[in-house]
């Protein structure tokens, strides 16, 4: 495995959530070689924290690893009890906060720390992150070496394994396996559920989806599912970390909260694995927003939330965000040359903002450059960088 970005405070219990297959047993074994090591995937282990949670816990000694803690939330209660009275050293992780965040949180609360390993970012397995994607120019060798890797990256995603696959049918072989055991049957379980077909179909009707409001009652009537049964897949879907939402953001010009989400998937192999058929524009969209998200789960950009905007003209941007005091407002292209009709939006939203703003388009093209004040950014700038820092 290469070395992950993600950085844990030595000393200190932790948790960590991300999607199954994202590299998190990985990640610990290499980085807690010496600590005992126990699985709830292991029914043997499962039956016993079941059963017996204190003495599974009293029996991996003083510094532990415990993956998939979320079959057994209750197991953080003997945790705590470690943590506080035998001076223990627990790293916990799970593919779910199903049942499990509200649980750690008011069990180990001041006691752990509690971090996101998302699916790997692009550039992640050629070293560590070398620019900020909106404050720093790359060099032409990143953007190059970006622009050889974009094609597969968009298609095929960064789940590591798929990653580190030496071909593009080894690739594709391994997101069906995703589809057929994680992405369906590990869902349903979570969801206490039983319709693959139904599961399935939200699948599809996600993809088709990307970049547009999410009306559920037409995911409901298309899958041929209750709207309840509907809106648990897509729950459950967000809880296992296979998808974020963004909401409409407040603050804007408009003066207008939109309340209706937009889903993207958190790694863009989950598409491939379904064999949808979405547009460039589409997978562009949700490549680069999940890639920007994955920076901000890792704490490379400062912002507790990414949103979209929508004026009551009809008029979007595609993700706004604050940090540091400024408020950012992106717009994705599927072009190499943008137009000045291309950057309206942004440089309405940016000329109208109560706030420091500032606008930016990323694009197919090659190279930076600057129209009415909007920076326009090559999506291969992606490639190794941090996102935003300072």
């Amino acid at each position: 495995m290469f070395k992950r970005w993600l950085e844990l405070k030595s000393g200190r219990s932790a948790l960590i959530i991300g999607p199954r297959r994202c590299g998190k047993t990985t990640f610990l074994k290499n980085r807690f070689s010496e600590f005992k090591y126990a699985t709830l995937d292991d029914f043997d282990f499962y039956d016993w924290a079941q059963k017996d949670p204190k003495g599974m816990v009293a029996d991996l000694g003083r510094q532990f690893i415990i993956d998939e803690i979320q079959r057994v939330p209750k197991l953080t209660v003997a945790v705590k009890y470690a943590v506080d009275n035998e001076n223990a050293l627990a790293i916990m992780t799970g593919s779910s906060s199903i049942g499990l965040l509200g649980s750690a949180a008011d069990t180990l609360a001041g006691r752990i720390n509690l971090y996101s390993l998302p699916t790997a970012c692009w550039g992640e397995k050629d070293g560590p992150p070398q620019h900020d994607v909106f404050t720093e120019t790359a060099s032409l060798k990143t953007l190059k070496q970006g622009s050889r890797e974009l094609e597969s990256a968009m298609l095929y995603g960064m789940f590591p394994e798929v990653l580190m696959a030496a071909s593009a049918t080894e690739k594709e072989e391994i997101l069906k396996n995703y589809r057929n055991t994680y992405f369906l049957r590990d869902i349903l379980q979570m969801a206490n559920l039983e319709n693959q077909e139904g599961l399935y179909a939200i699948f599809q009707n996600l993809c088709r989806s990307l970049g547009s409001h999410l009306e559920v009652s037409n995911f409901a009537r298309e899958a041929a599912l209750s709207m309840p049964t509907a809106k648990k897949y897509l729950n459950t879907l967000q809880m296992s970390q296979l998808t974020f939402k963004l909401y409409g953001w407040q603050f804007g010009p408009a003066k207008r909260y939109i309340r209706a989400a937009k889903t993207y998937f958190t790694d863009n192999g989950i598409i491939q694995a379904f064999a949808a058929k979405v547009s460039q524009g589409q997978l562009l969209e949700n490549f680069v927003i999940s890639e920007l998200e994955k920076r901000r789960k890792l704490g490379f950009i400062n912002a507790d939330q990414f949103y979209y905007y929508k004026t009551p003209a009809g008029k979007e941007i595609d993700l706004v965000f604050a940090a540091g005091g400024v408020v950012y407002a992106v717009e994705i292209k599927a072009a190499k040359a943008p137009s000045v009709k291309d950057i309206g939006s942004v440089r309405d939203f940016v000329q109208s903002s109560e706030q420091p703003a500032r606008g930016f388009i990323f694009y197919l093209g090659e190279n930076y450059d600057e129209i009415d004040g909007i920076r326009l950014v090559p999506v291969t700038a992606l490639f190794t960088s941090r996102g935003l820092t300072g």
